[in-house]
């Protein structure tokens, strides 16, 4: 089976109370996404709180994952410099992993040349294959279909893009300048159904951490073009998913898994823990879904 296709989940980190990483906590959830349906699994992205994580602890995170689970680990290749990200994509070929998400450089946004030539060491360092993240929003670098087009001439282990730049034209977009040559993944909660009717193959999904059963539902209906069964459980499920598009996401859905029964709302600073009004509205949230939360 391809690596893109079916739900990715982009797991969230779990953590002591003294915020170390709690790896039996990733063994238990990484084995019940598989067991939902999911069809690999991608630690160390933006909500596993990469950012706020050792290169040793990511290395760790990636065995962790890799010997918990049979279905393919791509964990997320990110820092602040080049070298670092080099020796984390090392790391994850080392480690068993069976594929890359590589990201821009974390704080650091410039020209197409200096990007490419970042993303270009991290990919030439590794046999693996490689899916490019394009997220504007986050990481103020966006990729054009036609620099993505320059990386997969340059490279044959460029094999996907996960498009985050909340835009289901840019899968068209993609399709129409490199047609299969690469797998198209949505990696927007609430663009999964527009995205897949753009062509996309698979999705890097965030609230599939607290309903798995419902995300790989969702996106089965909406790849067989069950367009009337795919847009009532999407209508159900959009409040909830739009939870993953605003800055707290990590928070909210660290909430939501922790009022699910899996992993706890604690987050390393610079974030904190949810508190007052914003808190509450997040477990309203929860609360109205889990009211009318439909039949599988």
């Amino acid at each position: 089976m391809s690596l893109w296709t079916g739900v990715l989940p982009a797991i969230t980190t779990p953590f002591n109370a003294d915020l170390s990483i709690d790896h039996g906590a990733v063994r238990a959830h990484v084995r019940w996404l598989v067991s939902q349906g999911c069809t690999g699994i991608i630690p160390c992205g933006s909500l596993g709180e990469g950012a706020t994580l050792g290169l040793e602890e990511k290395a760790a995170l990636m065995r962790t994952c890799v010997e918990a689970v049979k279905a393919p680990v791509i964990p997320g290749i990110a820092a602040l410099g080049t070298a670092e990200a080099v020796r984390l994509a090392k790391a994850a070929e080392e480690a068993g992993c069976s594929g890359l998400m590589v990201l821009p450089p974390y704080v650091y946004s410039s020209d197409w040349r200096e990007m490419k030539a970042h993303l270009s060491a991290v990919i030439r360092a590794t046999r693996l294959p490689c899916l490019l993240y394009n997220n504007p929003v986050a990481y103020r670098t966006d990729f054009s279909p036609a620099q993505i087009a320059e990386l997969a001439a340059d490279f044959d282990n460029v094999a996907a893009v996960k498009e985050s730049s909340t835009d289901a034209r840019r899968v068209t977009g993609i399709r129409a300048l490199l047609g299969d040559r690469l797998a198209l993944g949505v990696g927007v909660d609430d663009c999964l159904v527009e995205g897949v009717s753009a062509g996309a193959s698979f999705w890097v999904a965030g609230l599939v951490n607290a309903f798995p059963a419902e995300s790989v539902r969702l996106y089965e209906l909406a790849r067989a073009g069950k367009h009337d069964g795919a847009f009532a459980l999407y209508r159900w499920f959009l409040p909830l998913l739009r939870l993953d598009t605003v800055t707290k996401f990590v928070q909210l859905i660290k909430l939501v898994q922790q009022e699910m029964g899996w992993g706890h709302e604690r987050v390393r600073p610079p974030r904190l823990e949810l508190v007052g009004a914003e808190r509450e509205e997040c477990l309203r949230v929860l609360r109205e879904a889990l009211a009318h939360r439909p039949a599988l």
